[in-house]
Parts: C-alpha cells; sequence; structure tokens
C-alpha cells in the first residue's frame, strides 16, 4: 500500500495507539476501592445490590446514564488528521 511519506508500519502504530486509548479510558472508568451509600452528585442512597455489583461505584443509576450518555458523545479523534475528519 502506497503510503506517501510515512514509515513503514505507520498505519499499525496509529492502529495500535488508538486501541490502547481506548483501553485507557475504559480503565479509568472503572471503579477502585469501596463503594459509596450515596451518590456523589445527587446524594441520593445507592441500593446494597448496586454497591455489590459494581465494585467502587460512586454514582447512582440515574447519574451514571447520564455520564454515561455525555461520554458517549466523545469520539475520539483522527490521528491522521484527514481532511474528512477536519470537515465533521
Amino acid at each position: 500500500m502506497a503510503t506517501g511519506w510515512a514509515n513503514e508500519g505507520a498505519v499499525q502504530e496509529q492502529i495500535d495507539s488508538t486501541i490502547e486509548d481506548a483501553v485507557q479510558r475504559a480503565r479509568s472508568r472503572l471503579g477502585q476501592g469501596e463503594s459509596l451509600t450515596h451518590c456523589e452528585e445527587c446524594d441520593a442512597k445507592i441500593p446494597e445490590a448496586r454497591r455489590q455489583a459494581v465494585p467502587g461505584v460512586r454514582l447512582c443509576v440515574k447519574c451514571q446514564t447520564e455520564r454515561d450518555k455525555q461520554e458517549a458523545k466523545f469520539s475520539g479523534y483522527n490521528r491522521r488528521g484527514s481532511k474528512d475528519s477536519q470537515l465533521r
């Protein structure tokens, strides 16, 4: 495949780096430590079943759902900086 000025394997390096970034983002969202008894956003009580099912939980279901929606808007960025990605 013609890559212009790119080094051999540059495409694979970009793919690997993108995957590594996604894994790091996912790991940073994992709960750590003891679960809270009340949501740190709205102070609603977090049910015992949720605290046992999700170690290190810090948010109630409603606040977690809202946060997940906000994070879903993040689409990352195109490392290649193609013209098409800049037109979004």
